[in-house]
């Protein structure tokens, strides 16, 4: 199993005039550590807007300062929105930080998240999934050929070569978000890498990368001509401490992650430059929600974590990734549970890879046969709820539907 660490840079409030100035050169120093540690990846996402829940609008640009302070560790873009971007400014600025850091480069692809996001950028919430479909098949040639053009519904550029090409070839290995549990059948029916977050049980982890690898070998449905990347990787909560009790007592920036997610999901933007989702999230804290969702987390000792990683290994998740930098977490607990983990956990789970990996090519040959589990029922993450479950492309077009038939009956 390997594993990564993955920062939205959240900044809850109250802001001071070096706040982001600190934030941003602290997560830089928790990149150079992670890489000193061994950790396999590092996630940046991309959102817009979204105030102190996310303060990481220009990914490629921190991404492209942890290519020059880090020697090993891959940098993940998880994700770059294709939604809010140009096709051909994603490829320039994915090559560009692939040469950079002489071919380091994950490349995750995702729809952002909702109107907050979109309607700034002239771009409908019914429509992402379309736009997301379309600017894959845009780009991905973009990487290998030298005189491409696309004509789309909602792209259209002449031929051109665009520059530069990357290190990696054809490309850097392509992975897709999974918000929405369901879209990591999607993924493998697309050839690309699954990017969720913790499933709810062992058996929701087996059943989905059952799914996933069956969808992958046997309904395929990829969007062009490009290098699958057949990979699951999971997001969790993550606090590792010497004690239980410590390390619940240091992950309140998981519950706070949780409550500002659900925050934009139900009420959008409402106050810019004026709401406060650090006193709001105050009470919030202190429900069983909360509460169950530290329980739900890699938080705890060594061993209470060694115990949750055991059973996504036996599912045969190829990546954990690890979310301490939220809420206000400080960069000294971040470090310390860094350090901490790959002391004393990691080393457990790096030596289980190759094993690992001949299972994956005994699939990906068609030699081991994955039995066609039911996915029914684990329809959710272990961290959500009622209040951030996504609908899927088809629900929210029909959502949009009723809203705006509504709206003309009067």
């Amino acid at each position: 199993m390997k594993f990564g660490v993955f920062y939205e840079l959240q900044l809850p409030r109250p802001w001071t005039a070096t706040s982001e100035a600190d934030l941003f050169n602290d997560a830089l120093d928790q990149f150079e550590l992670a890489d000193r540690l061994g950790y396999d990846h590092a996630w940046v996402v991309e959102h817009h807007f979204l105030e102190e829940y996310s303060h990481s609008s220009a990914p490629e640009v921190f991404l492209g300062a942890a290519s020059q302070r880090t020697k090993n560790i891959r940098l993940g873009h998880g994700v770059i929105q294709l939604t809010t971007n140009q096709p051909q400014r994603v490829a320039e600025k994915v090559s560009t930080l692939d040469l950079l850091s002489r071919g380091r480069v994950e490349m995750g692809f995702g729809e952002a998240a909702g109107p907050a996001e979109l309607h700034p950028f002239g771009v409908r919430v019914r429509d992402k999934r379309d736009r997301w479909e379309e600017a894959v098949r845009a780009i991905m040639p973009m990487f290998t050929r030298e005189d491409w053009e696309f004509h789309g519904q909602y792209y259209d550029f002449p031929a051109r070569n665009v520059l530069p090409k990357p290190m990696q070839r054809p490309h850097p290995p392509v992975w897709v978000a999974c918000s929405n549990i369901q879209t990591i059948a999607k993924a493998g029916e697309w050839g690309m890498g699954a990017l969720g977050f913790s499933f709810v049980s062992p058996e929701a982890a087996q059943a989905w990368v059952h799914r996933y690898y069956n969808t992958l070998l046997h309904r395929p449905g990829r969007l062009g001509d490009y290098q699958a990347n057949p990979n699951i990787a999971i997001v969790n909560g993550f606090m590792c401490a010497p004690t239980d009790r410590e390390a619940e007592e240091l992950a309140a920036g998981w519950t706070f992650f949780i409550f500002a997610l659900g925050y934009y999901g139900r009420k959008g933007i409402d106050a810019p430059g004026k709401s406060d989702l650090w006193g709001e999230y105050q009470a919030w804290r202190q429900t069983d929600k909360a509460k169950e969702a530290l329980r739900n987390g890699l938080i705890g000792s060594p061993e209470t974590i060694r115990r949750k990683l055991r059973q996504f290994a036996d599912a045969h998740v190829d990546q954990v990734i690890l979310l301490n930098q939220a809420g206000k977490t400080t960069h000294k607990a971040i470090c310390d549970s860094l350090e901490l983990f790959a002391a004393e956990v990691m080393p457990e789970f790096h030596a289980m890879e190759p094993a690992h990996q001949a299972w994956k090519q005994e699939v990906l040959a068609g030699r081991t046969v994955l039995e066609e589990l039911s996915t029914e029922g684990y329809d959710i993450y272990a961290h959500q709820n009622s209040d951030i479950v996504r609908l899927t492309p088809e629900q929210l077009k029909a959502m949009m539907a009723a809203k705006e038939a509504a709206r003309a009956a009067g």
